[in-house]
């Protein structure tokens, strides 16, 4: 027996009830028999022209519409708020958590049997798939698409270019001129950051869950192909609500382990862990902190992409995009979990093969041993801390050095080039006051620029502790999310200026090497924390948002509670 229509509670009532729901629709000039049984399919759309990475979304949103009228649905198009990671202050993450109460509610209080959930950049994938999650209703992932790759001066370059540019005209290197020129270069079409950063790490994470069809990763926004994808998705999702396919079906515990695994492969952002972490607790995965590491181990680097390696978005759907990478991986994959299109991750990777091995290589043959993410542990980071070793020097993996600590951001900003700064190449940078609460948001500050007398010493990396983030086009020895943050009193609040810190990413540790009675007197010393929020959006997030090992969510908005409909007031 085929089940009965979410959207008939609304469009199928007789009387005073069905009469207001249909009539106002009605004004849009849709026809009476849209309403007779059709799906219909929501369109959630973070189109916006403050999120530039999203600012194509309404043609693409035209075709998802024709795939779903094709296959027989009735779409409807709704906004949330969109999140550009470009413009919005203080960051962007400050928000995410409000974006997917936005979607949730949105769906939730509407007639949608099915979602199509449109997101681009960083933050509006892990949102709209957690609100969705929350609901719980037949849901598939469009994602807007990398740019294609910049160009400035004969070389190809991207997001991951800003930090090296910057450092190049703070220590001479490189004229204003110059960075105006690759400025004017950077972005040459709609579309995310052409690298393996947030965005696309974000679009690697749904296909590997198997919330998008696949291909969905890696198609240029500029690419007609995506336009197809989109169309493709609209019809897909029809089915779904016929088949009664929702995310709880798809994702289990195995695919988020697949998700890793990819995340690893593809040296993918370390933005990874605090979504995937937030998505699990919305479907009630048991996911830890621990098993990034776990299920990290083994997996060499296999896509050669920015920051971690050398090519963009563009060239890894050149060489076959995610579903060649996964290919070469299969054997580590659970094959068996079932995805978006009704078919499993085995009987999609069927027809994939590596069209260039410069861009994908093998498990045998990978381009780095080292990938995923590394989860630290020690007295300066009880709950976990992370680091990107695909992205890390080498040199720095296994090192002690003095601690050159900044109190937040603006301490930092005042004094990171004053040459009087009390720093050599083996010191390690230390952020305070950066984490979920401390910012708050956690912004991505981690990979702090180097002091300019250490770039006038030809110094290109040293080890940065934070506990906030860094973006995915960042790259260096950076120990991010340290847990628990400053602002809850956590070890990296007592690091003073001189301490002695070891870290060891081999051993996984993270230690200050101060003795437990001095730190005690330290931590006596501290001041309980305090809400400085009053009201708003701002005093709600510090009450309740959990530290970033588990995944920055709110602690109200954990597990899903269905899609039960609000109670009527006509």
């Amino acid at each position: 027996m085929e089940k009965k229509l979410r959207s008939q509670q609304w469009f199928g009532k007789k009387g005073k009830d069905g009469f207001i729901y249909r009539a106002w629709m009605k004004n849009q000039g849709i026809p009476a028999d849209e309403f007779q049984g059709k799906p219909v399919i929501g369109i959630c759309n973070t189109w916006s022209e403050l999120t530039p990475c999203n600012a194509h979304f309404k043609e693409l949103a035209e075709s998802v519409k024709r795939g779903v009228i094709e296959a027989g649905g009735f779409p409807v198009e709704f906004p949330v708020m969109s999140l550009g990671e470009t413009l919005i202050k203080p960051t962007a993450m400050l928000y995410r958590n409000l974006v997917s109460m936005d979607v949730e509610e949105s769906i939730r209080a509407n007639p949608i049997d099915g979602v199509v959930l449109m997101c681009g950049c960083d933050k509006t994938t892990p949102a709209l798939v957690m609100g969705a999650c929350s609901v719980d209703i037949p849901a598939i992932v469009v994602s807007g698409g990398a740019m294609l790759t910049g160009k400035f001066q004969g070389k190809n370059i991207g997001t991951s270019d800003i930090w090296r540019f910057s450092e190049s005209v703070r220590s001479g290197i490189m004229s204003e001129e110059e960075l105006n020129l690759a400025e004017a270069g950077m972005c040459r079409s709609r579309g995310h950051c052409a690298v393996m950063g947030t965005a696309s790490s974000m679009a690697c994470m749904v296909e590997a869950l198997g919330l998008s069809l696949p291909g969905n990763a890696a198609i240029p926004a500029a690419d007609a192909s995506r336009k197809v994808l989109a169309q493709f998705s609209g019809r897909r999702i029809v089915d779904m609500v016929r088949e009664d396919l929702k995310p709880s079906d798809i994702l289990v515990r195995k695919a988020f382990e697949n998700a890793i695994k990819v995340n690893a492969a593809i040296g993918g952002s370390t933005n990874f862990v605090i979504h995937l972490l937030a998505i699990a607790g919305r479907v009630g995965i048991p996911l830890n902190i621990d098993d990034f590491d776990r299920f990290s181990a083994g997996i060499p680097l296999i896509a050669n992409l920015q920051p971690s390696g050398a090519h963009f978005m563009e060239d890894l759907y050149y060489a076959g995009g995610l579903p060649a990478v996964m290919k070469e991986m299969q054997s580590l994959l659970n094959a068996e979990c079932i995805t978006v299109n009704g078919r499993s991750i085995g009987q999609n990777l069927e027809r994939a093969q590596t069209l260039n091995q410069e861009v994908i290589a093998s498990v045998e043959s990978p381009f780095k041993l080292d990938s995923g993410v590394a989860v630290l542990k020690g007295n300066l980071c009880p709950h976990g801390a992370i680091i990107k070793p695909s992205a890390a020097n080498p040199r720095l993996m296994q090192h002690t050095g003095k601690a050159v600590v900044f109190e937040n951001i603006e301490d930092y900003k005042l004094r990171i080039d004053d040459p009087e700064l009390e720093v050599d190449p083996d010191s390690v940078l230390v952020l305070k006051n950066t984490g979920p609460k401390g910012y708050p948001g956690m912004p991505e500050v981690g990979n702090m620029g180097l002091p300019k007398k250490m770039l006038d010493l030809g110094v290109t990396d040293m080890v940065r502790i934070s506990d906030g983030r860094m973006s995915g086009t960042g790259f260096g020895t950076v120990v991010l999310h340290v847990s628990p943050e400053t602002a809850e009193n956590g070890t990296i609040a007592l690091v003073k200026n001189g301490d002695m810190i070891e870290l060891d990413v081999v051993g996984r540790k993270l230690n200050l090497l101060v003795p437990d009675d001095e730190l005690e007197r330290r931590r006596i010393a501290l001041a309980d924390p305090v809400n400085q929020f009053k009201r708003g959006y701002a005093r709600l997030y510090v009450e309740h948002v959990e530290q970033a090992h588990l995944g920055a969510d709110f602690d109200f908005l954990k597990g899903n509670s269905g899609s039960e409909v609000l109670r009527d007031s006509h």
